[in-house]
Parts: structure tokens; C-alpha cells; sequence
């Protein structure tokens, strides 16, 4: 599965990026050095890329921004909080659902370590 190599590489320049820079910082602090390490190693990326809504017959254009869209397969959702909640989680299910891609990981860079539940990753289920 291709996801699971490049969701590999991802976290490998998320570890980078909290290695260097630690816990502290803005959310688009993380983003903009993320995405930098994510090029860097010659991926292709989209920040901040609006996903639509579809509701019956509204079609919101901006209903979601994803934070980083990697090679079209891995959607990238960004946090400093305290603690990742199932309301973040909800969020990132969404995006999944809504822009068709089946992997997703949700990184908090709010933590000491990011290995010690700074990432998590999800896949949709197929319905």
C-alpha cells in the first residue's frame, strides 16, 4: 500500500520538525516547517487545501481546509493542544470522508515525544 510508505516518510519529517523545534510553538509555525521537511524529501504537498460539502443540494466550496494534503493520498491534520480529544478525531474522519482519501493522521505537536501519542493515524472505512 502506498499509503503505508508515505505515511512513514511523514512522520519521519514530523519527528524532524519536533526535533528541532520542540513543544510551544503556533500551529502554522509546525505547518510551514512541516511542509518544508515534506518537500524536501520530494513529496508533493498542498496546504491548506479546501475540501467541498456536499448537503443535498448545497455544495459549500470551503465547507474544510485540510492543513497539508500529501501526494493526493494522505491528508495531514495539524494540533498543539493539551490533549487530542474525539472532537479532533471527528474532524479528520471528516476530511476523509469528504475529500475521498482513505489514510489520514492527526499529529500533536504539543507533546514531549511525538512516538508517545503525538500521532495518530486513521483510515476510512469503505461506506
Amino acid at each position: 500500500m502506498r499509503e503505508n510508505r508515505l505515511t512513514s516518510q511523514i512522520i519521519g519529517a514530523a519527528i524532524e520538525v519536533h526535533r528541532q523545534l520542540g513543544p510551544g510553538l503556533l500551529e502554522s509555525s509546525y505547518e510551514t516547517c512541516l511542509a518544508y521537511e515534506l518537500e524536501a524529501r520530494g513529496l508533493s504537498i498542498e496546504r491548506q487545501k479546501p475540501v467541498p460539502i456536499v448537503y443535498k443540494d448545497v455544495h459549500l466550496e470551503y465547507g474544510y481546509r485540510i492543513d497539508i494534503l500529501v501526494n493526493q493520498l494522505v491528508i495531514v491534520e495539524l494540533k498543539v493542544v493539551e490533549a487530542i480529544t474525539p472532537v479532533h478525531e471527528a474532524q479528520l474522519l471528516s476530511y476523509l470522508k469528504f475529500s475521498g482519501c482513505k489514510v489520514g493522521l492527526l499529529i500533536n505537536f504539543n507533546v514531549a515525544l511525538l512516538k508517545d501519542g503525538g500521532i495518530r493515524r486513521f483510515i476510512r472505512s469503505q461506506n
